[in-house]
């Protein structure tokens, strides 16, 4: 039976980094715990929950589903959706549900007004500014048709502002400083006009790792929990989540013999072979290697990384401590592996490196 290893300890290890790393800084920022994507595919409920048990309070998720699920599954500390929507069913789902909404846009704030209005409560809110990316926000040089939305509203109670950098994980920092000078900005206009902001955000795992002057009031820390960083890990962080399944047959073939789609590989010579049920379409050399989460980039990098498998490049995996080598093209469900002069047995565990936001939400997450 496959299923994802989560790896507490290591969990643990990366918690205790990231707050010490924040208890280091004067402003002794919030830890907003990111958990879009299905936790980072560590299972969004088994995630929070192990957080919450961690000491975590304030959690930020992507769409209005996660948002649901979280409290539907007895999470009840802060949850931000970091979304914009003007979608009024969506709005009142998060309302009754007291999920602190973003507000992005004119149209946005106008919705949420009117169904504050309409039920005459204060709905809890964060603004969000675009200030280089291009999805949701505000537009930075937009200043003062902010200023005059955010003025209109009377339901409407502004708890944080924030922002999203768009390649903290990469370069020089040049065009990161340049999108935490357009959030200042902004800011400072926004406070010139008496408007109280609450807590404000815009460092990601990357930023808060390297540009710990940005820090502001909270931090918004995803992928770094789980070790996975887009750069260099200098910090001590340990990757969680690994696959694990079993051996279902072994066999031994002549030199000559054929294994794989479009006979890919050819034994040169008698070949001890264990078949193992898991591929591609679990995760396995399906990585990450960009901080990046729109659909369309995801599906990208797939694509990229079976074509990848399915040239001559060499995989591995590792039964009983060995790495051992996987021969011919990698299948969508299963993999032949070089198990030579190996002690490997049937139902003998294997395990796969592979990227947990990847791993098919149906297989189990366990954690140890």
């Amino acid at each position: 039976m496959k299923a994802l290893i989560v790896e507490k300890e290591n969990l643990k290890n990366n918690l205790r980094i990231v707050r010490e790393i924040i208890d280091k800084d004067k402003k002794k920022p919030k830890l907003i715990a990111v958990i879009k994507g299905n936790g980072y595919g560590l299972g969004l409920i088994e995630y929070a929950n192990f957080l919450v048990d961690n000491g975590v309070d304030f959690f930020a998720v992507a769409t209005v589903e996660e948002a649901i699920k979280l409290r539907e599954n007895g999470i009840k500390q802060d949850i931000l959706m970091m979304s914009s929507t003007a979608v009024k069913e969506d709005i009142e789902l998060l309302i009754k549900n007291k999920i602190i909404l973003t507000v992005g846009s004119k149209e946005a704030g106008e919705a949420i007004e009117e169904i504050a209005k309409n039920i005459n409560q204060k709905v809890r809110v964060h603004l969000k500014i675009d200030t280089g990316f291009g999805r949701y926000g505000f537009i930075y040089s937009q200043k003062e048709e902010m200023v005059e939305t955010i003025k209109t509203w009377e339901n409407i109670q502004i708890e944080g502002v924030f922002s999203h950098f768009s390649i903290a994980f990469f370069g020089d920092g040049k065009e990161t400083r340049e999108q935490y000078d357009r959030f200042i900005q902004c800011i400072n206009t926004l406070k010139e006009n008496n408007i109280q902001l609450g807590m404000m955000h815009i460092c990601n795992s990357s930023a808060f790792l390297r540009f710990p002057e940005m820090h502001l009031d909270a931090v918004r820390v995803g992928s770094a929990l789980l070790g996975r960083l887009s750069i260099p890990n200098t910090y001590g962080f340990k990757k969680v989540g690994y696959l694990k399944s079993n051996v279902a047959e072994i066999k031994n073939v002549p030199a000559g013999y054929n294994i794989g789609y479009s006979n890919s590989y050819t034994t040169k010579k008698g070949t001890k072979i264990a078949i193992v049920p898991c591929g591609y379409a679990d995760g396995f050399n399906v990585k990450v290697d960009r901080d990046m989460f729109r659909l369309i980039d995801k599906l990208r990098y797939v694509v990229r990384d079976i074509k990848d498998a399915m040239k001559n490049k060499k995989l591995y995996v590792t039964i009983n401590g060995d790495r051992c080598e996987v021969l011919g093209r990698l299948g969508m469900y299963h993999v032949s592996v070089d198990v030579s002069d190996r002690q490997v047995k049937l139902n003998d565990e294997v395990h796969f490196d592979v990227s947990p936001m990847f791993v098919d939400s149906n297989i189990e997450r366990e954690y140890v």
